[in-house]
């Protein structure tokens, strides 16, 4: 008996390694890539980036303008992503299997954030340019939009696994639906909703990027412009900034995280 089930296991398994080969096998002819190219173009990049794309000492006098960029970026991530989760957090108790009023806004929250959650946000960022332009409100719309679809699905799952035997005690006590939400769920899922915002927070300073190219408006605008001007010494300076910026939230992120959880 074992030895079918284990049988029947190595043939789904290699089943389904033929599909992926073949799938892949397809792609590369139909798109005409080229593995053997692909490889050797990795030295010459190696070497075109230490050749040209490293910061100089006159590159460094645009590090003011940058920063400024860079810190508009920032703010930008941080309120989108903070408006978002507080509006998710309403989208999830109402979604939850757990704390929903009922079935009609539950479907409807869950809806709501399958809808946000599967649209990229550089598509969001293409959509809302024809209606704000290229500015920052359309960064900052793109990014809590597609915030608030992720924020509202990961609230809900996160509702589900840490609130329900204790709203289910309350409940039982016949205790009042803002006193299962104020004094159950809140207190139990509230950490880890945290820690899903800190991550929606760095995750958003990587697309605010993309966006900024997409929207005129932030870092991402600012290395786009040097870099079509080739200036790559102050596009890589760009670059370096950005990097060090996600350093510096990500550390707070995990510090944050070690407190609240």
């Amino acid at each position: 008996m074992s030895a079918d089930v284990f049988a029947k296991k190595r043939r789904n398994s290699l089943a389904l390694f033929l599909l992926i080969g073949t799938a892949t096998a397809v792609s590369i002819i139909i798109t005409e890539f080229s593995i053997a190219k692909g490889v050797t173009s990795v030295p010459k990049a190696i070497q075109w980036s230490l050749s040209n794309f490293y910061p100089t000492k006159d590159s460094l006098t645009k590090l003011p303008d940058i920063l400024i960029k860079l810190k508009e970026t920032l703010l930008i991530s941080v309120a989108a992503t903070t408006l978002a989760g507080i509006l998710a957090f309403v989208f999830a108790i109402l979604g939850s299997n757990t704390t929903r009023v009922n079935a009609f806004f539950g479907g409807f929250s869950r809806g709501v954030a399958v809808l946000f959650r599967n649209i990229d946000v550089s598509i969001w960022a293409l959509v809302l340019l024809f209606s704000f332009g290229q500015s920052s409100l359309t960064g900052y719309f793109a990014l809590f939009f597609g915030s608030f679809g992720f924020l509202t699905r990961a609230f809900i799952e996160t509702i589900d696994e840490v609130s329900c035997s204790s709203v289910e005690a309350l409940q039982t006590t016949g205790a009042s639906y803002l006193t299962v939400i104020s004094q159950s769920v809140i207190p139990s899922a509230i950490p880890q909703m945290i820690s899903w915002v800190l991550f929606m927070i760095e995750t958003n300073i990587r697309n605010a990027t993309l966006v900024g190219l997409l929207t005129g408006s932030g870092i991402g605008f600012t290395f786009n412009l040097y870099y079509k001007n080739l200036s790559y010494d102050i596009a890589s300076l760009v670059v370096i900034s950005i990097i060090i910026s996600i350093l510096c939230i990500e550390l707070i992120s995990n510090y944050v995280r070690r407190v609240i959880l």
